[in-house]
């Protein structure tokens, strides 16, 4: 239901979610992790436990309420659903329609399991091979050129000061719908929590973004979002569709919250082609983590931190010389004190002094617009002390544009 109250009147509703366009709610809770002014909410009901649909899930009948998503549906008869890509019968990272990870066969077509309410007569599939054999699809949007860059830009290629408004293009980027955290202060909320639209496959997107590319002769192609890595077989893909289109020297930039790579993603990614990525660092501490990410399971805002600094130490032990590694760094006092993020910087200098950090100003933004960016002079002050932690390439992002190093 929405509290009338809170609403902002913003129509994120009506353009932005498609499982609104069913004639009732299935209770899958993306509206109310989207809405920016927190006016959605889920309430329990009582139902008529008669009105039930019959639908078929590899071969076996089940009757549901009608009520029911796919997923709900699959986690009901025993089906192990994790939030991790690769893990479980059905990963569903985001549970918002974008990435599409959790996508099985319905009638033979590819639909996303945690949106997509059961129906009367559904054949659902969800075997991976049968999967595998349909082109993955994903929700990408914003095909443009960019003129700021982002974590995983090389300084030298960015814009400094006041600069942004004429400085060249950088690169030709393209964002992913989905996410797997639930930051207060999402930046790009609207493309996060959109559900409402086209899929497309590897090779769409890949042709997309090289015809851009060419048309505004720029050597950088990255993937932002959303978080870019969630459908696993869907980037890589795209990276592998993007390095056969493209010549040799063009870079392939991915940007990514780390939440969700292991080892094995990581090797994956370069061998289908990633010259750069982008890594947020979140916190070092778990209480900042959840205040920064709005993830309210401790035990499972320790698994993704840990999985996030592990990714960072993998990438800078086993591909320093292959591929150009940014991190970033969330700044803004109502969520992470000074002393915080000099031992986040301790903990890199550790591990190469010489990686690009990039301390990012957190600003009123989705559903944190109370709190108040950060002038310019303190993040210049900030990123002068993380240098004493014995990082040499330190640059930060303030309204006023980026500095450094």
């Amino acid at each position: 239901m929405r509290d009338e109250k809170l609403c902002l009147y913003c129509g994120f509703c009506s353009w932005g979610l498609a499982c609104l366009d069913t004639d009732r709610c299935v209770g899958c809770g993306a509206c109310v992790d989207a809405c920016p002014a927190q006016a959605r909410r889920l309430e329990s009901v009582l139902c008529d436990d008669s009105k039930k649909v019959k639908i078929t899930v590899d071969g076996r009948p089940y009757h549901f309420p009608v009520s029911t998503t796919l997923l709900q549906a699959l986690e009901k008869v025993g089906y192990i659903i994790s939030g991790f890509p690769g893990e479980g019968q059905i990963s569903a990272p985001c549970r918002t329609g974008g990435c599409w990870n959790c996508a099985v066969l319905v009638d033979g077509e590819l639909k996303p399991s945690c949106i997509t309410p059961v129906k009367e007569g559904m054949r659902v599939v969800t075997e991976p091979v049968a999967i595998s054999e349909k082109p993955p699809l994903r929700l990408v949007s914003n095909f443009s050129p960019h003129q700021a860059g982002g974590v995983g830009t090389p300084h030298w290629l960015k814009p400094k000061g006041l600069f942004t408004a004429t400085f060249p293009y950088v690169e030709l980027a393209c964002f992913t719908h989905g996410c797997n955290l639930r930051c207060p202060t999402c930046q790009n909320w609207e493309v996060t929590y959109t559900s409402r639209g086209s899929p497309v496959t590897p090779v769409q997107a890949a042709e997309a973004l090289t015809l851009q590319r060419q048309q505004y002769n720029l050597n950088r192609i990255a993937v932002s979002g959303g978080e870019s890595t969630l459908n696993r077989r869907w980037l890589l893909e795209l990276l592998r569709t993007l390095r056969r289109l493209n010549p040799p020297e063009v870079r392939l930039h991915v940007d990514t919250n780390t939440t969700t790579l292991t080892p094995d993603y990581v090797d994956e990614l370069v061998a289908a082609g990633m010259t750069d990525i982008g890594t947020d660092l979140k916190a070092i501490r778990t209480s900042t983590f959840m205040k920064i990410t709005g993830v309210t399971n401790t035990g499972l805002a320790e698994e993704l931190m840990r999985r996030s600094w592990s990714a960072v130490e993998y990438l800078l032990y086993r591909y320093r010389q292959e591929v150009f590694v940014g991190i970033g760094i969330p700044c803004n006092p109502s969520f992470v004190t000074v002393e915080e993020i000099q031992a986040v910087g301790r903990r890199l200098a550790a591990l190469d002094s010489s990686v690009q950090v990039c301390l990012l100003d957190y600003r009123p933004e989705f559903r944190r617009q109370d709190i108040i960016r950060p002038a310019p002079e303190q993040m210049l002050a900030l990123a002068e002390s993380l240098k004493e932690t014995g990082l040499e390439c330190v640059t930060c992002q303030t309204e006023r544009g980026n500095f450094g190093p």
